[in-house]
C-alpha cells in the first residue's frame, strides 16, 4: 500500500532523484579527492625535479657520494685527481662501517684510499710498489674535496 501511495503522489520518483543526487555527489567528491591527490603528486614531482640527486638523498636521509670531476695530468697520466661530493649520511655510514677521522674529509679520504687500493689490487696491481706518487686531499669546502 505504501508503494502505491508513493507512486500515485510521485514520491518514488523524488526518492530516486534524491538517491541519484547522493550518488552523483559521492562520485564528485571521490573525483575531487583523486584530482587533489594527482595535483599533489605532480607538485611533488616538480619539486623533486628541481633538486639535485644529493639534495634528494639528503632529504630521504640516505647516504650519497659522487665523483663530480676527474682530472688527468696531460704530461703524466699516472697523476690526476677526482673531485668528490657527499652528504652527511654517507659520512655517518662510513663511521658505522668503521672509518674514522677528525673531519668528514678525512673519513671520506680513508674510504676513497681504501677503495682505490682495492680496485688496484683486484686488477692485479701490486699496491705495495705502485710507484705512482701519493694521494693528496684538498678540502674545497661545502662537503667537497679534490683527491689527487
Amino acid at each position: 500500500m505504501k508503494n502505491i501511495i508513493k507512486k500515485v503522489l510521485g514520491i518514488d520518483k523524488l526518492e530516486a532523484q534524491v538517491q541519484q543526487a547522493i550518488q552523483t555527489k559521492a562520485q564528485a567528491e571521490e573525483d575531487a579527492q583523486k584530482a587533489l591527490a594527482e595535483a599533489e603528486a605532480a607538485k611533488e614531482a616538480a619539486r623533486l625535479a628541481k633538486m639535485s640527486p644529493k639534495e634528494i638523498a639528503t632529504e630521504k636521509k640516505e647516504p650519497w657520494v659522487a665523483v663530480l670531476e676527474t682530472h688527468v695530468n696531460e704530461q703524466n697520466p699516472r697523476n690526476g685527481f677526482f673531485e668528490l661530493d657527499w652528504n652527511e649520511y654517507f659520512v655517518l655510514q662510513l663511521k658505522v662501517d668503521g672509518y674514522y677521522g677528525e673531519t668528514d674529509e678525512e673519513i671520506v679520504d680513508k674510504w676513497f684510499s681504501e677503495l682505490c687500493r682495492n680496485v688496484g689490487s683486484e686488477a692485479g696491481v701490486n699496491m705495495d710498489r705502485r710507484g705512482s706518487g701519493y694521494i693528496n686531499v684538498n678540502n674545497i669546502g661545502d662537503g667537497k674535496s679534490e683527491v689527487s
